[in-house]
C-alpha cells in the first residue's frame, strides 16, 4: 500500500538526487576516466545504492505524515481515537514493540499503513474511510496487519534490499554506459566519459531500476501473508479474514478508485504482468492463505 509506494519513491528521488550531485561533483572522471575503475565504482555504487536506501528509511516517517496529512492523536478528543490509540497499544504490547504514534488522515479511501525506521519508533496511519466504511472489528484486524509490520521489522528489511538492488542498479548502469562510450569512441584516446557514457548509463539505470522494482514488490507481496498472519493471531483469524472479505467488497473493479489501484489493493486486478506490479497478492489468495491456516 502506501508505505510501499512512498518508500519507492523517495529512494528513487533522493538515488537521482545523489546522482545529480556525484555528476556536478565530476564523481565519473575517477569512476570512467581512460578505463573503468570498477574498484572505485563498487564502492561508489555500495555508498550511493546503501545510502539512498537508508535515507529514505530514515525519513519514512516525516514523508508519510506529510504526504497523507496524517494527523497524530496525541491527546485523543473523541471515543473513536481513544480506542484507536488503546487498539494499537494493546496489539504493539502483544507484539513485543515500542507504542507506535498513531494517526488519522482525510481521506474516503479505507486504508491503512504503518511505517518508521525500527520497530520502536513507528507510525500506524488509518484513513477516516476506514473507519467509516468497516466495522470495529474489521478495523482492528487491520491495525493488528499494520503492527505485525512493525513487529517483522518489514521496512528495514525492505531497505536493505533496496539497498543492496540500488548498488547493482548504479554498478550495472555505468558498467553499460562504459561499454556504449567505448564502442563510440574507437578511435579516441585519453577521453572522459563522453555524451555516449551519460546516455547510455541513465537509460539503462532506468531499465534496471525497473527490474529491481519487481523484486521490490515480490518481496511485499510477500510480506502481506505474514502481516495477515500477524493480524490473525493479534485481532483473530475470523477477524483478519472479515476484514479483507470486506476490502473485496469495498473494491470491485467497477467501484476501484484509480488512486487505490496503484497501490493495489483490489487483487481482482492482478493477473500477468500487472501482478507483477502490484504489491499486494490477490485479496483472494490471501483469504485462502487465511483460511489454510485453520
Amino acid at each position: 500500500m502506501k508505505r510501499i509506494f512512498l518508500f519507492l519513491a523517495t529512494n528513487l528521488a533522493v538515488v537521482v538526487l545523489l546522482g545529480l550531485v556525484a555528476n556536478l561533483l565530476g564523481v565519473n572522471r575517477y569512476l570512467v576516466g581512460t578505463g573503468l575503475n570498477l574498484p572505485s565504482l563498487l564502492v561508489f555504487a555500495a555508498i550511493f545504492g546503501m545510502g539512498g536506501s537508508l535515507i529514505s528509511l530514515l525519513m519514512s516517517k516525516w514523508v508519510a505524515k506529510r504526504s497523507v496529512g496524517a494527523q497524530i492523536i496525541e491527546q485523543p478528543r473523541t471515543e473513536v481515537e481513544r480506542w484507536l490509540v488503546e487498539t494499537v497499544r494493546r496489539q504493539a504490547q502483544a507484539a513485543g514493540i515500542g507504542m507506535p504514534e498513531v494517526a488519522m488522515y482525510e481521506s474516503p479511501e479505507p486504508n491503512a499503513f504503518a511505517t518508521g525506521a525500527n520497530r520502536n519508533n513507528a507510525l500506524v496511519a488509518v484513513s477516516t474511510g476506514l473507519l467509516e466504511q468497516m466495522s470495529a472489528e474489521e478495523v482492528e484486524a487491520v491495525l493488528g496487519h499494520e503492527v505485525s509490520h512493525v513487529a517483522n521489522g518489514d521496512m528495514v528489511t525492505l531497505s536493505l534490499l533496496q539497498g543492496v538492488l540500488n548498488t547493482f542498479v548504479i554498478v550495472l548502469a555505468r558498467v553499460v554506459g562504459y561499454a556504449v562510450d567505448l564502442a563510440l569512441s574507437k578511435n579516441e584516446n585519453n577521453r572522459g566519459p563522453g555524451i555516449g557514457y551519460y546516455l547510455a548509463s541513465f537509460v539503462a539505470e532506468l531499465l534496471f531500476g525497473f527490474l529491481a522494482s519487481l523484486i521490490v514488490m515480490w518481496f511485499s507481496r510477500y510480506r502481506e501473508f505474514h502481516a495477515d498472519a500477524g493480524g490473525a493471531r493479534l485481532a483473530g483469524r475470523g477477524k483478519m479474514i472479515a476484514a479483507l472479505e470486506r476490502l473485496r467488497q469495498l473494491h470491485e473493479p467497477s467501484q476501484l478508485p484509480s488512486e487505490m489501484a496503484a497501490f493495489g489493493i483490489n487483487g481482482g486486478l492482478g493477473d500477468g504482468l500487472r501482478k507483477l506490479l502490484m504489491t499486494h497478492p490477490p485479496l483472494e489468495e490471501r483469504i485462502a492463505a487465511l483460511r489454510q491456516q485453520g
